[in-house]
């Protein structure tokens, strides 16, 4: 966990029955991470938090991120290389550096020289004696004939992508969507492509009730 930090009022949402939490993924400047500058439509790119993961079961901090990094591999999105990194996540009022924390790492479903889904997870932070993560997941199209090469696709294709494999291959549990109030789509400069503005969550443990 880095030091608290305090967001604008407008970049924080407070989902039912969860901890308050950024509506962002924050970039290494402290600002709203923007796909490295890509534009959609001529518009700058927000990305939005759009997986929230409880973990009812682990007993510790380190316990729940090793478990986490485990069913992320089993679910086909191990750790790989070849993306940008230094992100953070604010949760219940803190700030949390990404998982996972190497030198060019993300959690992706193929190698960075193919078209591929991928994100950064932050956390864990203790909610209901177990823990919370929140996640910011996209679509990345490549194409070594275009320039950049790499480029947004979407991100609600990654984030449901994540979410069925991660069902399927551990035992996270679908407990459904909700609003985190992050899709923006009549602002003349900022755009969120085909963001919906809901957040996936998924939970693990004996306790399965949002």
């Amino acid at each position: 966990m880095d030091a608290p930090l305090t967001l604008p009022p407008a970049d924080i949402a407070t989902p039912p029955d969860l901890p308050s939490m950024g509506k962002w993924m924050i970039a290494k400047d402290g600002s709203v991470a923007h796909w490295l500058g890509e534009r959609v439509g001529g518009k700058r790119l927000h990305e939005p938090i759009n997986v929230i993961l409880i973990d009812a079961s682990s007993s510790s901090p380190d316990q729940a991120r090793t478990n986490l990094i485990a069913a992320a591999k089993k679910a086909g999105y191990p750790v790989r290389f070849g993306h940008s990194t230094g992100y953070r996540g604010y949760v219940g009022g803190s700030l949390y550096s990404q998982l996972p924390q190497g030198r060019d790492d993300a959690f992706s479903n193929r190698i960075f020289e193919e078209t591929n889904n991928h994100g950064r997870i932050f956390g864990p932070h203790a909610f209901d004696g177990g823990f919370i993560f929140i996640g910011a997941f996209s679509r990345e199209s490549v194409n070594f004939l275009h320039d950049p090469p790499h480029r947004y696709a979407s991100f609600k294709q990654a984030r449901d992508n994540f979410a069925t494999e991660l069902v399927a291959h551990s035992g996270f549990q679908n407990i459904g969507m909700t609003p985190l109030d992050n899709a923006i789509s009549d602002n003349p400069d900022i755009t969120t492509g085909d963001h919906d503005g809901q957040a996936v969550v998924l939970k693990i443990g004996a306790r399965q009730d949002p």
